[in-house]
């Protein structure tokens, strides 16, 4: 008896792109932030097509590590760049990417413990399985005191935006529109279709790639943003430009991470505003400068790491960490997100002084009967 069924094609399949792959919780593109635990936290990385934004420190300084860890993922993985900034020449960020460490040197701690702590010794002369081969990683370590060499951004595609040399003095200010942010919208909409990141461009599948896009300490003064007292004193122009990029990567090979100094704004509305208008948002505490720096309840760390939303795509849920209480740390090589662990005790004068209560005086002993004041008398 014949039948209408028929085998399904093999043309739906889905293409695999280097240094990417499919999450496990809504089969969306995955690419890493060059950050493993920072990926873990947040569902397995960046779904490509969105925007991340992390809200900076009061210097900025561990977004912009952040933000480096982001681009040199991506020139390992072999993605295009698209990095822009305002108070820094872009050339000097780029100049400054962490070297990327050897597969065999990535967990060169962990394989250390491994050899001092044996589980059996019948599996000492087993040999080690490699679960992820090299040429299909996902996410990599880099040492942050070695300055990843020149030529490899001579291998993938650049382009850069300096936002100081675009800005022109003819623009009024307070102005409903931004130049700025007009021109680099221009820029992003022309580097993804010249390079045929678009999802319907007629690039050859075997071909594509990811594009990068890096905004640095956007929505500051340098970007021509007024910091107004009231959500009424802001003009629309970096919503409007949040909103256009999200659209616009949407239908693109494209993730983007913006970093943005939300502390200089003196409203809460118009931050939350913001937030509304990014998929995910990260936002980052120091404790330089503030009493938590001297605090001994948080003395291994250097801040916290704070998850304020996550995307929903393709899912009517979102991802949820084990622990929201996160906290990173910046060694001399690396920079890791860990959850807040609290020390067992958290004053050292009280230890000290219940130390001394039990310590008998000198020159008695300490089970002899009488009326000291020791609590092992008896």
């Amino acid at each position: 008896m014949a039948t209408s069924f028929k085998k399904k094609s093999s043309r739906g399949r889905s293409v695999f792109i280097p240094g990417t792959r499919p999450s496990l919780h809504n089969n969306q593109l995955l690419v890493s932030t060059g950050i493993p635990s920072m990926d873990a936290v947040i569902g397995g990385g960046v779904a490509v097509g969105t925007v991340v934004m992390i809200e900076e420190d009061n210097y900025g300084s561990y977004a912009r590590q952040i933000l480096k860890y982001f681009l040199a993922e991506g020139v390992v993985s072999g993605h295009g760049l698209f990095l822009a900034s305002a108070d820094i020449d872009p050339q000097t960020i780029l100049k400054d990417l962490p070297h990327p460490l050897d597969h065999g040197d990535d967990n060169t701690d962990s394989t250390n413990q491994e050899d001092t702590m044996k589980i059996a010794w019948r599996y000492q002369q087993k040999s080690k399985v490699q679960s992820n081969p090299s040429h299909n990683r996902f996410g990599h370590y880099y040492d942050l005191s070695r300055v990843m060499d020149e030529k490899k951004l001579d291998t993938i595609p650049v382009r850069m935006f300096n936002a100081a040399e675009e800005c022109t003095s003819d623009s009024p200010k307070n102005s409903r529109s931004n130049s700025l942010y007009e021109k680099l919208l221009s820029e992003v909409n022309s580097t993804i279709t010249d390079g045929g990141y678009s999802t319907t461009a007629a690039k050859q599948q075997q071909e594509r790639s990811i594009l990068r896009i890096a905004i640095h300490s956007l929505g500051s003064q340098l970007w021509g943003e007024e910091c107004g007292a009231t959500c009424v004193d802001f003009s629309p122009a970096l919503p409007w430009f949040l909103y256009s990029l999200r659209a616009t990567l949407r239908s693109s090979l494209v993730v983007c991470m913006v970093t943005i100094p939300t502390h200089v704004f003196q409203d809460s509305g118009f931050t939350h505003r913001i937030e509304r208008l990014c998929d995910t948002v990260l936002a980052l505490e120091s404790f330089a400068g503030s009493d938590k720096e001297t605090n001994p309840l948080y003395r291994d760390y250097h801040g916290l790491f704070n998850i304020v939303r996550l995307p929903r795509l393709n899912t009517l849920t979102t991802h949820m960490p084990d622990s929201l209480d996160l906290a990173f740390k910046l060694k001399r090589k690396k920079f890791s997100i860990e959850t807040l662990h609290l020390p067992p005790d958290l004053s050292e004068s009280v230890s000290r002084n219940q130390e001394e209560a039990i310590r008998p005086k000198p020159g008695a002993l300490a089970c002899q009967t009488g009326s000291g004041n020791s609590k092992l008398d008896f």
